[in-house]
């Protein structure tokens, strides 16, 4: 018996009925193997039901079934790559850190997690499945993060050309809603590959240059992460955007398509699908002081949030100075020698679960442990303001901004390496 086979077969139900076997029932059927793991056709049926549900809703035209199971499998080898990598990282989601994910995400939407679960039921879906498929989504971008973060470097002198391209933009800068589809380059692509590659692409402008619709041609063919979504990237500034991209919309108007793009991922075609002036809204800014203490083989996640619930119940006790403890204890290399304090800060520039954290303390409090994608934190609110544009507000938006493009720019390339290490195998569907 083949692997395959013996994969397969492994996963009948046998049914007994008087003392003879019924005939096998098959309840799942393996369609690939990503190193040690396998994807299952339940995985592959459920984001496609998924797409077609929200379809349903919106309105939106799909292609065929086979090119929703070609992009449920690619999506499903991401992460089925992420979730091995954070297994050999030791990275765990505790269910405490899951059940603050998932208040947070029902607050945003003005209800509680009973409110989620109810509406989640109440649409024909399980519950606990949700809760699991965010666990493994906030797993896959924490893995993400850890592994991109680190190549990721900013200088001084980066900053300051930002500022002052941003100075001479002044209010007049222009955000762009961006569509994107990639033809991706295999490894070691030969230049038959490429050409090949190249066709491609300019087919599917042509097809968009005929009126052919841009989401369901990029749900179709793209080789991006967002093409299930229809290879919607939102709203951005030429100044978050991937270099490539940022020179290419310069000056385009809406509807225009671009490309082909030639990158080390492949070709990218771009649509813009609208044009405003930038948004601009009176912003808060905050001062804040934090402790930062990152789960590991030597310390666990419940150890790290009982070390800090320590700590609030003696900075609450006034027995305790915050500012020492931050010196001794956090592992935020940015602040801790400042007594974990951040200067004013836009706080929209944080990762959402510390943002909502901070924004939802008064003057001085401190906030009971949470989880971020980072770790395991306290935080207190020090002071807030209406933001005055100061020359630090001005560098940390600066910063923020090149973190953003320097991200998207790493994590095509940190997602094409692990694809290339790995041993991937998807089975010709019968």
């Amino acid at each position: 018996m083949n692997f395959r086979s013996f994969l397969a077969t492994s996963i009948l139900a046998l049914g007994l009925s008087q003392g003879a076997i019924a005939k096998p029932q098959l309840i799942d059927q393996v369609v690939g193997t990503v190193n040690e793991g396998v994807i299952l056709q339940s995985e592959v049926d459920a984001i496609i039901n998924r797409v077609k549900s929200q379809a349903k809703t919106s309105g939106q035209e799909l292609p065929s079934d086979d090119a929703l199971r070609v992009q449920a499998i690619e999506r499903l080898i991401d992460q089925a790559l992420l979730l091995q990598l954070g297994e050999r990282m030791g990275m765990e989601i505790s269910d405490g850190q899951l059940d603050q994910t998932l208040a947070n995400m029902a607050r945003e939407q003005g209800g509680t997690i009973a409110d989620m679960r109810a509406s989640i039921e109440a649409s024909g879906e399980s519950f606990q499945q949700f809760r699991e498929d965010m666990r493994k989504e906030i797993t896959t971008q924490q893995v993400m993060r850890a592994n991109v973060d680190r190549r990721i470097y900013i200088s001084l002198q980066e900053i300051d050309n930002l500022l002052k391209i941003m100075d001479q933009q002044g209010g007049n800068a222009e955000e762009y809603d961006i569509g994107h589809i990639l033809i991706d380059i295999p490894s070691g692509a030969t230049a038959e590959d490429i050409a090949s590659a190249q066709e491609r692409a300019t087919k599917v402008i042509d097809m968009l240059n005929d009126g052919q619709e841009f989401k369901r041609i990029a749900i179709a063919s793209s080789s991006g992460s967002k093409a299930l979504e229809g290879g919607q990237l939102g709203w951005m500034g030429t100044n978050e955007m991937p270099s490539l991209f940022a020179e290419a919309v310069k000056g385009k108007k809406k509807d225009d398509i671009i490309g082909p793009l030639r990158s080390g991922a492949g070709f990218h075609i771009i649509k813009v699908q609208d044009v405003r002036g930038r948004q601009v809204v009176e912003t808060v800014e905050v001062r804040s002081r934090h402790i930062l203490l990152k789960p590991s083989i030597i310390l666990s996640e419940e150890k790290a949030r009982s070390m800090l619930a320590g700590f609030v119940e003696d900075l609450r006790a006034g027995e305790a100075d915050f500012a020492a403890l931050a010196k001794e204890y956090s592992e935020d290399p940015g602040s801790a020698l400042k007594g974990g304090e951040y200067d004013w800060t836009d706080p929209t520039t944080y990762v959402p679960a510390f943002r909502d954290t901070l924004m939802a303390l008064d003057k001085n409090e401190i906030s009971e442990p949470f989880r971020s994608t980072f770790g395991w934190h306290i935080v207190q609110l020090l002071d807030k303001r209406v933001a005055d544009k100061t020359d630090l507000a001005k560098k940390n938006r600066a910063q923020q901004l090149l973190y953003n493009r320097k991200f998207k720019e790493e994590s095509f390339a940190f997602q094409q390496e692990i694809r290339e290490q790995a041993h991937i195998d998807i089975f010709v569907e019968e």
